[in-house]
């Protein structure tokens, strides 16, 4: 199979930066290791695959060493791409495990797009889970920000969160991709999410993305939203709203905007903007 593979840089700040994605679309879902043979070709942290079903679309994605349950940028980047080829508006999306939708529309050669994420949950980190992941990064618990504990955190998948005192802290973040990918598989985390706050609705945020390949996503909205799934569990004075900034540190600055309902676990909607590559 001969796949056209449109690349979009999703959550970018203007004509900068943004998470590359690429996105498929077809009248009929390729096999796994089509897919995965794709994903691997493109490179990319994700690629997004969408076929029509009912009124909607199925999706899946797919990392260049396997498939992921929920991925934020490649949905933002597949509402961009179905804005461009089908209209502005809200299309339906039913993933593996979850219903959910996003926005797209066009703006010259840029699109804005949002997605509401799956339900989000969240809870405390053990103890002995804590602690591998400090020796994973050169860190000790004297580097942690009090205010805003460690935790587990998902909207569609699990998302470690750990927020530094010390913007400089998370400048310098370093670690050993292959031991990092097994500390992540044999915990069930998607990525390991670093943060400094710079206000209680402002955010900086390294993201490792070990388990996928990728040392790194310059912009991640799955661990966006669980992030702000989190902080609603937790009280944070959120105020309905926090932006991210993402990828700074390796010169792909991000942009991503979360809004935050009151209801507990239900979805949040992320949004961004969308340049094609």
């Amino acid at each position: 199979m001969t796949a056209h593979v449109d690349r979009i840089a999703a959550f970018s700040d203007g004509a900068q930066g943004g998470n590359p994605a690429g996105v498929v679309i077809a009248d009929q879902m390729p096999a796994e290791d089509e897919m995965q043979r794709i994903a691997a070709e493109v490179g990319y942290s994700e690629t997004a695959f969408a076929v029509p079903e009912d009124q909607g679309w199925r999706v899946r994605y797919f990392a260049p060493v396997g498939e992921v349950a929920f991925c934020g940028h490649a949905t933002i980047a597949l509402g961009a791409t179905l804005a461009a080829r089908f209209g502005d508006g809200t299309y339906a999306l039913q993933l593996n495990d979850a219903g959910i939708s996003v926005e797209g529309q066009r703006h010259g050669d840029r699109a804005q797009a949002a997605l509401i994420s799956p339900p989000t949950r969240s809870g405390a980190v053990d103890d002995e889970v804590l602690e591998a992941a400090l020796a994973l990064f050169g860190l000790d618990e004297s580097d942690l920000d009090p205010t805003l504990p460690p935790a587990v955190a998902n909207a569609g998948n699990d998302h470690l969160v750990l927020a530094l005192r010390d913007r400089t802290r998370l400048a310098t973040m370093e670690y050993d991709l292959n031991r990092g990918a097994a500390y992540m598989r044999l915990n069930g985390f998607t990525t390991i999410s670093l943060l400094w706050i710079e206000s209680p609705q402002r955010f900086h945020s390294r993201n490792a993305f070990a388990i996928g390949g990728v040392l790194e996503d310059p912009a991640t909205g799955a661990a966006a939203a669980a992030l702000a799934g989190y902080l609603r569990d937790i009280g944070w004075p959120h105020g309905g709203m926090i932006d991210i900034v993402q990828g700074e540190d390796m010169g792909a600055r991000s942009l991503l905007r979360v809004e935050i309902g009151d209801t507990p676990g239900e979805g949040v909607r992320v949004s961004g903007s969308a340049r094609r590559i």
